[in-house]
């Protein structure tokens, strides 16, 4: 063969049928990159909204950027950032849990007449979250074993530990003076500001920052964590793959309880050790808004613990407006938190199907 016949072969160009297959590897991983970008959006929405939230209560009301209102903020709603956590684990797997609320009832109301029935503070601390885990092991018996619903099996579970704890006191108790619960809800001051502009914050809010940590560890870096995201994104999958879906959605179950029980715990020091049977409620809702507005699928397999603490962080720049206005009625609360979580699932919904597509 010639050189001139040698050069035109290896210059022409490849056929339609290389072409493709060299951009098909290009392209698979563009569509993947793609998809991740788009599970986050929700996240970044949830952010922007938050700050935007901020700048308004700012330019309104004033005082919003100072370090003691945002310490204010991070330790009034860090139960509420650990039912989030709790919530989001249950979510991912595909599942919902409507107990919290009511669980964070009844261990706070449990543990409180054991420290004044004379058990030790600590002890009864362990015994809330115990408590709390034996609920999501129940719902999470009933759903894997049984067949049950999650929205049944822990709508159930939240009538038993809300009955429960009325049945155990329909009054205020509280956890005797200086009982070490108390301890929990301890002003730290980590800057001295000019006059009452200092960064103050409890045990409790670092309590709430140890379980988001752990929490994103655990699902991003343990083998179960990844079967959670397995079981929420195909179930069938899963146990195709040979992984422990029985076990892991029991135990998703339990974690959820006994952080509802942890929440308890945060939530009673930092209101001076007082419970009551009426605490809670509606929680769930705060919790499961929580993890939709910060990006986390309904359907399970997607979403991220971060993106719900944003999405707490959100209802409480809300909650803090409401507050600074004055004009505006509690009621208006649930309102605009409403047509938000409305607003964050069409989101997703329209991001899902441009995904599917």
């Amino acid at each position: 063969m010639s050189d001139a016949s040698t050069t035109r072969e290896r210059s022409t160009p490849p056929s339609a049928g290389q072409a493709a297959a060299i951009a098909t590897p290009r392209a698979t991983a563009w569509s993947r990159v793609w998809g991740r970008s788009q599970s986050l959006i929700p996240t970044l929405a949830a952010v922007v909204l938050f700050i935007s939230m901020l700048v308004y209560a700012e330019i309104a009301y004033g005082r919003v950027f100072h370090l003691g209102t945002m310490s204010s903020l991070l330790v009034s709603f860090a139960p509420t950032i650990i039912l989030a956590v709790a919530m989001t684990i249950v979510i991912l797997s595909g599942g919902i849990d409507l107990s919290v609320g009511a669980v964070v009832a009844f261990t706070s109301v449990a543990g409180v007449m054991l420290m004044g029935a004379g058990v030790n503070a600590w002890l009864a601390i362990v015994i809330m979250i115990v408590l709390g885990a034996l609920f999501g092991l129940v719902s999470g018996v009933l759903i894997q074993f049984f067949n049950v619903q999650p929205f049944i099996a822990t709508l159930a579970m939240m009538f038993l530990a809300r009955g429960l704890a009325s049945i155990l006191s329909t009054v205020p108790v509280h956890a005797p003076e200086g009982s070490p619960i108390l301890l929990l809800a301890t002003d730290f001051k980590l800057i001295d500001g000019p006059k009452t502009n200092d960064l103050v914050l409890t045990p409790g809010f670092f309590i709430a920052v140890v379980v988001v940590i752990a929490a994103v560890f655990f699902l991003h870096r343990t083998r179960t964590g990844r079967t959670i995201y397995a079981i929420g994104g195909a179930e069938s999958s899963a146990q195709l793959m040979g992984l422990p879906v029985a076990r892991t959605r029991v135990w998703i179950y339990i974690l959820s309880g006994a952080l509802a029980g942890l929440a308890g715990v945060v939530y009673t020091a930092e209101v001076g050790g007082k419970a009551q049977n009426v605490t809670g409620i509606g929680w769930e809702l705060d919790a499961i808004a929580a993890v939709v507005i910060g990006g986390t699928l309904l359907t399970g397999g997607v979403g991220y613990v971060l993106g719900s603490v944003v999405g707490t962080l959100v209802l409480a720049a809300l909650w803090m407006i409401i507050t600074k206005d004055g004009s505006i009625k509690p009621e208006y609360l649930t309102i605009i938190t409403g047509g938000i979580l409305l607003a964050f699932v069409l989101l997703q919904r329209v991001l899902t199907k441009r995904r599917s597509e």
